[in-house]
């Protein structure tokens, strides 16, 4: 069984590349670089192509030889939004449009002045909100609640270079559960938390239901916690369109009755899935996600 281990692909090696790259050859040119990345990818990372292929064949349904370009597709737009993420971060902004979809919903959430939570997923790129927000007179602190795992050098790297240091404060899950009250003190500040709903790694409570037509496990904590708040929950993504320009979406979870988790966690894979049908190559997850292969 190949379940995520917390990590997710990249070196720094890599990113020190993509930022010599764009400030020597401009943003566009360095997606040429990309070609020969995913061609690499493609060719000798076998058991990744494996679980990406298997999401194509069988779970949208692509012929074999749609699955097998859409592969190497996959990668190169995985690239092309890690570039994208890291010209932002050094001061490219200027360069990229974007449109907002539901950004009401967001400005309704904050005026309610009790927080909300916020839950996205490994698809598009959401990491890069932050930088559109300020242009629509979206202020909010936004925290986002992620595992020890995810602490890596590329993250701390990306601070370095960057030109203005992210707004983005990180809550950590701890065993003690104190991320319990810092979510808690964030909510009484009219702050955003923001999740990840779509991986949980081995060890950690998970909820299921069917994904593109296959049961999937999904981290609970989002949806327990999230359930337990007096809060709106609104999910939101980011998503590439073409040339350097961005599409975030925001949508108000709902029909769930009694508010408990496993309705949250339904809303959230159909508004999930409806992205995925739309974006079917904005789809990063690398990994054996519905367990069905190992």
């Amino acid at each position: 069984m190949n379940k995520w281990k917390g990590k997710s692909k990249g070196t720094i090696l890599g990113y020190q590349i993509f930022v010599w790259c764009i400030k020597n050859l401009g943003v566009r040119s360095s997606y040429f670089v990309l070609y020969f990345v995913a061609a690499y990818y493609f060719i000798f990372e076998k058991k990744s192509n494996q679980y990406i292929s298997y999401y194509f064949k069988k779970r949208l349904g692509y012929s074999y030889w749609r699955s097998k370009l859409s592969v190497f597709k996959s990668y190169f737009v995985f690239g092309k939004v890690l570039i994208d993420k890291t010209a932002i971060s050094v001061g490219l902004r200027n360069r990229f449009t974007y449109e907002f979809d539901g950004i009401e919903n967001l400005k309704s959430l904050l005026n309610e002045k009790k927080g909300g939570v916020l839950i996205s997923a490994h698809i598009g790129n959401f990491e890069i909100a932050e930088h559109f927000f300020a242009d629509i007179d979206f202020d909010a602190q936004i925290n986002l609640v992620t595992t020890d795992q995810e602490v890596t050098v590329i993250r701390e790297y990306m601070d370095r270079i960057a030109v203005k240091k992210s707004n983005i404060k990180f809550i950590y899950v701890k065993d003690d559960m104190s991320h319990i009250f810092e979510i808690n003190e964030a909510l009484s500040k009219n702050e955003l938390i923001c999740f990840t709903g779509d991986r949980y790694f081995e060890g950690s409570k998970f909820l299921e239901t069917e994904l593109l037509g296959k049961s999937a496990k999904f981290p609970a904590g989002p949806f327990l916690i999230a359930s337990r708040l007096s809060v709106p929950v609104v999910y939101v993504y980011v998503m590439k369109e073409k040339k350097l320009h961005y599409h975030l979406y925001a949508r108000v979870a709902q029909n769930i009755k009694n508010r408990d988790s496993k309705g949250l966690l339904n809303s959230y894979v159909q508004n999930l899935e409806s992205m995925i049908k739309r974006y079917p190559l904005q789809w990063f997850n690398y990994f054996d996600f519905w367990d069905d292969i190992d």
